[in-house]
């Protein structure tokens, strides 16, 4: 039987960095972090993650087959969902995230961007207690939502609703636990007129006088919360993360405090490389001087807004707020195995690079991986669930722009209407959100420029082994490399053991 004309489209990271470093390392990893705690070792869901990161993209996990009139066939995998390792994955929830954010949430008016940073023992506390991270985060946008509604009623707007989206980030530049908070908030409130209809009202430029009053709001208020749930500074006896998985606790301090936690050189501290004059200064890009406030450790900046009818320029703002944990551009390997991490922009020390062990780096992301089945963006004030003006003030998805009249055309037959209404209720389809994104029409059939067509899911074991085998393909899923024995050469037994009294976290503000 003659070969058919198939190509498909792999989506694996083979050649990047950080695959390449799970793949090789994650077993010993795991190894070394069950030796903490006397083979504790890590919790399951953050396991799962590292080996399902390994067959992203694979064939040999599935795919589905799209076909052409013409005969060509193309085989595109599945991904593994991650919501934390995977770029591809990230790449795509981000993109879908912020299109429908603009699409179907925002209406056309000034979004301001509120970034509020904790102390870093509330970071802590926050990464893994989920309910008090809702908690806190309430209370941060009704702060802003309070301040933005005191305005306009001193403008003369009787009842002034605004609204927000807030997304919590788990992590920092240096790929460190750095638990933020992102409000995407109406620079203004919308109001009712006379007649009962509803209009928005502007507010004023911000100053840093407007933001330091907004976090003289906020900062007490968290302040009771966390008494309330018996989470303030003098009820530390009890540590529930620590209590669950000491080893992921240990992790989550470690990382907090630029500290290694694992292999011979635990304790110390992460090496870097750039010019540095004064290793002394602090270890933070320089803060902005516009719309910024700080108080005992909490900082808020405000000095971002997108003015109204900018949608283009406002879906950069969301994709950056949803943006994934780590880039690839920014890894690379040393001749000697290390992995390095680039910044952005060099801290004001001159740091240009994290220099990792390859171990202490995976402990680093496995910190970064939230629980499973719960929300990291949550909506607020009109833009809530059950607002009473929400449906008022979204757009209409008939009307929204870019949205899927943007992707190609999809196949809109009879016997195809069903499956396309199902799939647009789901959400955008990956060739719409490549065409939005990147400018590509992936269903266009590169060889004889027809429409590509969906007709099969495969994840029957014995069928894509069969299909694989036939076009000369792996038919295996990539697994990770037997554990490497602990490292020797230095006695570590005096060195400082991150693996008890932990978290320990002396931060000077």
């Amino acid at each position: 039987m003659a070969r058919p004309s198939t190509s498909y489209a792999p989506r694996r990271p083979e050649q990047g960095v950080l695959y390449q470093v799970v793949q090789e390392h994650f077993e010993t990893f795991r190894a070394q972090a069950a030796r903490l705690r006397d083979g504790e070792g890590l919790p399951r869901f953050v396991e799962q993650e590292f080996r399902n990161f390994l067959t992203c993209g694979c064939l040999a996990g599935g795919f589905a087959r799209f076909h052409c009139a013409c005969g060509l066939d193309r085989l595109v995998p599945f991904s593994c969902k991650s919501r934390a390792m995977c770029a591809n994955c990230g790449g795509r929830r981000m993109a879908e995230r912020a299109a429908h954010l603009v699409d179907h949430v925002f209406p056309d008016v000034p979004i301001r961007q509120w970034v509020l940073s904790f102390p870093y023992r509330l970071r802590y506390q926050l990464a893994w207690d989920h309910d008090l991270c809702r908690a806190v985060a309430g209370v941060a946008v009704r702060g802003v939502l309070g301040w933005l509604r005191r305005r306009a009623r001193l403008d003369g707007v009787r009842d002034g609703r605004g609204g927000a989206v807030a997304v919590i980030q788990r992590f920092g530049g240096s790929a460190n636990l750095n638990v933020h908070l992102h409000a995407l908030a109406f620079d203004g409130v919308f109001g009712t007129y006379d007649t009962g209809g509803l209009v928005f009202h502007p507010a004023s430029p911000v100053t840093d006088l407007d933001v330091a009053e907004v976090l003289a709001t906020i900062e007490p208020g968290i302040g009771r919360l966390l008494e309330r749930r018996g989470r303030g500074d003098d009820d530390q006896a009890v540590d529930p993360l620590a209590e669950e998985s000491l080893v992921l606790a240990g992790l989550a301090a470690a990382s907090m405090q630029g500290r290694v936690a694992l292999g011979a050189t635990r304790g110390a501290r992460v090496g870097r490389l750039g010019d540095r004059d004064d290793p002394g200064e602090a270890e933070e890009p320089a803060a902005p001087e516009r719309g910024h406030a700080r108080s005992d450790g909490f900082d808020l900046h405000a000095g971002r807004v997108v003015p109204a009818g900018q949608r283009d320029q406002l879906e950069q703002v969301c994709a950056y707020v949803l943006r994934p944990t780590v880039a690839q551009e920014r890894l690379s390997v040393t001749a000697d195995g290390q992995v390095l991490l680039r910044f952005r922009q060099p801290w004001r020390d001159g740091t240009t690079h994290l220099v990792f062990d390859p171990v202490e780096f995976l402990g680093r992301l496995a910190v970064l991986i939230p629980r499973p089945r719960i929300n990291l963006i949550l909506y607020h004030g009109v833009l809530a669930p059950r607002a009473a003006w929400r449906s008022a003030i979204v757009p209409r998805p008939a009307t929204a722009a870019g949205g899927e009249a943007d992707a190609p055309v999809p196949d809109t037959t009879a016997a195809n209407v069903e499956a396309v209404a199902r799939r647009r209720a789901r959400g955008r389809t990956w060739a719409a959100l490549m065409a939005r994104t990147f400018g590509l029409d992936v269903l266009a059939c590169p060889r004889c420029g027809g429409r590509l067509r969906l007709v099969a899911l495969l994840e029957q074991r014995a069928v894509i082994d069969r299909i694989l085998r036939h076009l000369g393909l792996p038919t295996e899923t990539p697994a990770p490399r037997p554990a490497r024995p602990p490292p020797t050469g230095r006695d570590t037994s005096d060195a400082p053991r991150w693996d008890e009294d932990l978290p320990v976290i002396h931060v000077v503000h």
